[in-house]
């Protein structure tokens, strides 16, 4: 364990990523939790509202995400000051990324339909920090054997590969499919072969003028949608709380 954490995690400079994830999720949780119980008005915690205006956490998020991003870029990824810079740009990100939704529509939709949106960015993006954490470093490593320089060739070369799958899935509108496809290969390999969603750049550019290939793609989402919209909902609300229909945007 010990030579393994060293050659894949401190060699190729990776604890500073370990932390920026690590402190990232860790305070995506504890500020939702915090959230959650000024919604149902227990505990100490408020909001806060000098001057009788409410104060974002997103506000601090940017503060501390630019101290800790330029920070980091002149530490490197070795040493004290590196791990220090990389909690906290991970404690900016989680709170920026926790009112992603509030960003995007300019409104305070934070218990609100689109609310959702916020939960739905930041597991997408401690997804990517996963892989990138848990993937073994083709490069940065030194003194590597023939057969652990051929393991890694054929890595890259299977990378390479599963990015072409995750890209077609993009296309074909399955961003879901290609961020976990990214994790797990055969993933990106369904969505990328199976039919596109309607709407998506693939459909308007290949079913132009294929009707029943249109009518196709149009009840599999229908299904699709049916079938598994109802479980991702229920997902993201034990992890980030119950919308509140009416403070959701008119569409």
């Amino acid at each position: 364990m010990g030579h393994w954490w060293y050659r894949n995690i401190i060699e190729p400079g990776k604890l500073p990523l370990l932390l920026t994830l690590a402190s990232f999720l860790v305070t995506f949780l504890v500020t939702r939790t915090i959230t959650r119980l000024i919604r149902a008005g227990r505990g100490p915690f408020r909001n806060v509202n000098p001057g009788g205006m409410h104060i974002h956490h997103v506000v601090p998020g940017v503060v501390l995400t630019l101290i800790g991003g330029f920070g980091a870029v002149g530490s490197g990824r070795y040493g004290v000051a590196a791990s220090v810079c990389a909690v906290i740009f991970g404690v900016g990100a989680g709170l920026v990324l926790d009112e992603f939704a509030l960003i995007l529509h300019l409104a305070d939709v934070y218990w609100s339909e689109q609310g959702r949106q916020s939960v739905e960015v930041v597991i997408l993006a401690g997804a990517l920090g996963l892989l990138v954490l848990s993937g073994f470093s083709p490069l940065g490593v030194n003194d590597v054997t023939a057969p652990e320089a051929e393991e890694r060739g054929s890595a890259i070369f299977t990378l390479v590969i599963n990015f072409v799958f995750v890209i077609l899935a993009m296309f074909k509108g399955k961003p879901r499919m290609a961020i976990l496809g990214v994790l797990v290969p055969f993933v990106a390999l369904i969505g990328a072969v199976r039919l596109a969603r309607p709407g998506s750049a693939w459909a308007r550019r290949w079913y132009r003028r294929r009707p029943k290939a249109r009518a196709r793609a149009r009840l599999r989402s229908y299904r699709h949608d049916r079938r598994w919209v109802r479980l991702g909902r229920s997902f993201q609300d034990l992890i980030g709380g119950t919308p509140d229909p009416e403070r959701s945007l008119p569409r």
